[in-house]
């Protein structure tokens, strides 16, 4: 499958997993900001877990890699949203709001992931090639409490 083709796939997968049927824009939205604060929770955590044993800021650059059309695409569609309700400059600071929020929030670590073991989620979810699955993860991942749906992970 030819690079166009690929991204023509991902955009519809990803189209098809904002838009649930009978979803409102507000779960569009929802989703998006989910699968952007996952990018944000693993840059955060890979820099904080760069000086150890467990450094996965590789694996980190892999995961960005093999969803970067799915992540850009929840990025302009958070952004759009935000333009809609607060304009452009609104909507940069509220998106700029949100990333320094999520690097507080994860810079001391995740809540209940040490660094081997969000190493193992970054590998995992770099293999994974299906954005449902993607946002699915998210959800997990952003959770306060461990979660026990991790077998993208092997944990």
């Amino acid at each position: 499958m030819g690079t166009i083709s690929k991204l023509a796939a991902a955009a519809a997968a990803m189209t098809m997993l904002v838009t649930p049927i009978g979803a409102s824009a507000e779960t569009d939205l929802k989703t998006a900001e989910n699968i952007r604060k996952l990018d944000i929770m693993l840059m955060v955590t890979s820099l904080r877990c760069r000086t150890g044993k467990d450094d996965f800021q590789a694996d980190y650059r892999k995961f960005t890699a093999a969803h970067l059309s799915t992540l850009n695409l929840a990025g302009r569609q958070m952004r759009s949203s935000l333009q809609a309700k607060h304009g452009n400059k609104g909507a940069m600071r509220q998106l700029d709001r949100l990333s320094v929020g999520m690097a507080n929030e994860y810079g001391q670590g995740h809540p209940w992931l040490e660094c081997g073991e969000l190493k193992k989620v970054a590998q995992g979810l770099a293999k994974e090639r299906d954005p449902t699955r993607l946002a699915d993860a998210a959800g997990e991942l952003l959770g306060k409490r461990r979660s026990t749906n991790l077998a993208f992970a092997g944990l």
